[in-house]
């Protein structure tokens, strides 16, 4: 679920996909930055000579440098470092855990409400319910991440004040002290609270329209109303027919976000002290780190390919007519 735009086109994610990113990284990104302002400062041979280690110096050939990284890959399954020498695999497999902690559950939540909600306005067009939940959800779609967060956070400071307890954590995945499964779990979720109930306000009403405008176009459709003069009420002629063809598109948007719910919550990361992939993400392209770059494009890439495989399973459970041809 990412809190700013993510476009990508799904096409050959993957070796192409990854070795054209490396060569791109390469070109345009100076990793020498790094050493830049040191104290004492560093000769242009020792910063070569570190970044030669790294299998970054912009001395080496290009295509030198690119099949030695490949190599890593293919017999090592070693990323690189960055050019400071932090290993790249530690940083990523760390990261697609707190970022999958942090959003997965929020991503789920937030589909479940929307779909929820889409559902029973669409059921009660233009009544009470419909106009209420459709003015909450214009305003939660435009309410900006940093904005709802400030909000949550505020709220929650003045509960912690209220209780004499901390019961919420504002920054942090986790707190490191607490040993035990259940006292682990409860600190996980104290933490986890603020930034998911940020995530569900901004994103549940995307799903909330996209499901009632869906819903609302079969709502008259033939098959629906054969279902009704059949002997079906409204409401489970909705369930079993209309909610099933119209929460197709709903499901095969949701799994083409997956690449954006690991790598696109930048702001929510940054605002929550969480060290996940969107803030991995950011951090290697200031900091010039080509070998994370590289890393987290192929990252996306595979995430697109599981994104397609996911929305054709999706299809296939959900529509009849694919499973019969």
């Amino acid at each position: 679920m990412p809190d700013f735009p993510i476009y990508s086109n799904g096409t050959k994610p993957g070796t192409l996909h990854t070795n054209l990113t490396y060569f791109l990284a390469s070109l345009f990104l100076d990793p020498r930055s790094n050493y830049v302002g040191r104290r004492p400062p560093l000769q242009p041979e020792e910063v070569n000579r570190l970044l030669e280690a790294q299998n970054l110096s912009p001395e080496t050939p290009l295509l030198e440098r690119w099949w030695t990284w490949l190599s890593g890959i293919l017999f090592h399954w070693d990323w690189g470092n960055s050019p400071i020498g932090v290993p790249v695999n530690g940083e990523i497999s760390y990261r697609i855990w707190v970022s999958a902690q942090l959003l997965l559950l929020a991503t789920i939540i937030s589909v479940v409400l929307g779909v929820a909600v889409g559902v029973y306005t669409a059921s009660r067009q233009y009544k009470f319910g419909d106009r209420a939940w459709q003015g909450i959800s214009i305003i939660t779609m435009n309410t900006h991440v940093v904005v709802a967060s400030i909000a949550v956070v505020a709220i929650a400071l003045k509960i912690n004040e209220a209780s004499g307890k901390r019961i919420f954590y504002v920054t942090g995945a986790a707190n490191p002290n607490i040993e035990g499964f259940f006292p682990k779990l409860v600190d996980t979720l104290q933490h986890l609270a603020l930034p998911t109930i940020s995530l569900i306000i901004i994103s549940y009403a995307g799903y909330h329209m996209m499901q009632r405008s869906l819903l609302l176009d079969n709502l008259n459709a033939d098959y629906v109303r054969t279902a009704r003069a059949k002997g079906l009420t409204r409401g489970q002629a909705i369930r079993k027919h209309a909610l099933r063809t119209s929460i197709i598109p709903v499901a095969t948007s949701v799994a083409f976000s997956v690449p954006g719910i690991f790598t696109g919550a930048v702001m929510t990361e940054r605002i929550f002290a969480w060290r996940g992939m969107g803030q991995y993400f950011i951090e290697t392209i200031s900091k010039n780190d080509i070998h994370g770059v590289v890393a987290v494009a192929a990252f996306g890439a595979l995430m697109v390919a599981v994104s397609a495989i996911l929305a054709d399973l999706v299809v296939v459970a959900l529509d009849p007519r694919v499973r019969v041809s």
